[in-house]
């Protein structure tokens, strides 16, 4: 599978890039319509996306140089080529809530409600983001047959992309990729049709949900962070799932009807 769209001399533009640019762009135009409910102004949306992605990438790489740094010891100029891939989405994840976090208190506006606007662009742009890999030949699974792709009902362009150096890999950016649309579609469900919604709880399903699929299926990876003999893709997994859904759980049980995610005056703490 070729990586590059198009290049013209020692200029290219890959898959990788663009697609992530997609997700992007798909995730800003889904948070401006939820924040419109409750009355965010787009230069809000526009801010705290500009600097969530901008951290977020910087995160992503850095945690992800930072489990590989002998890939890039004897070329440190290498770590700033995000477009050859290279992107730790948990590393993303931990950058973009912490500016998130901050720019809700310089805001100051409910941070679990805009993080419960932000996660469902959030999960998607991941499912979207995941294709990139499709194209940079990475982050896929273990030797496999075309036989046993073939039995999965896989569309023949992943079979044939998935036949690397003539050796047959398991599709597992397509399996994250398909979990994620899953939950994205879940997390609209929810936030549409269950009205005891509380800020918060969709973050943390999206922890779970994320968190439950990435673990199963990065038992799968061969490219995985290590940490000593343990993924760390499967630590932090186990961590954010623990934190979501002993939180989830206090949010059931917390009675204050002013926690609600619809209730539109609580945005804004005065």
């Amino acid at each position: 599978m070729n990586p590059e769209i198009f290049s013209i001399g020692n200029f290219s533009i890959r898959w990788y890039s663009v697609l992530i640019l997609v997700g992007i762009v798909i995730g800003f135009i889904l948070a401006l319509r939820e924040g419109k409910k409750f009355n965010l102004p787009e230069d809000f949306i526009f801010n705290l996306g500009f600097w969530v992605v901008v951290f977020g990438i910087i995160g992503a790489r850095l945690y992800y140089v930072i489990f590989n740094f002998n890939l890039y010891r004897n070329n440190l100029i290498d770590i700033i080529k995000v477009w050859n891939g290279g992107l730790a989405i948990h590393g993303g994840i931990i950058a973009g809530l912490i500016t998130l976090i901050i720019y809700s208190k310089i805001k100051k506006v409910n941070f679990l409600r805009v993080a419960d606007i932000v996660v469902p662009s959030l999960i998607l742009a991941q499912a979207i983001g995941r294709w990139g890999n499709f194209f940079n030949g990475e982050a896929h699974g273990p030797v496999t047959t075309l036989a046993n792709l073939e039995n999965l009902h896989i569309p023949s362009f992943i079979i044939d992309g998935m036949n690397i150096d003539g050796i047959y890999y398991h599709p597992t950016f397509l399996y994250e990729s398909l979990w994620c649309i899953l939950g994205f579609i879940l997390i609209i469900i929810i936030r549409k049709y269950y009205k005891y919604l509380k800020s918060g709880q969709l973050t943390c399903f999206y922890m779970m949900w994320y968190s439950i699929g990435r673990f199963l299926i990065e038992s799968l990876r061969t490219d995985s962070l290590m940490l000593g003999d343990f993924k760390v893709a499967q630590l932090v997994s186990l961590l954010m799932f623990i934190l979501g859904f002993i939180f989830f759980v206090y949010l059931c049980f917390n009675k204050l009807k002013k926690d609600q995610y619809y209730d539109k005056k609580m945005l804004r703490k005065e």
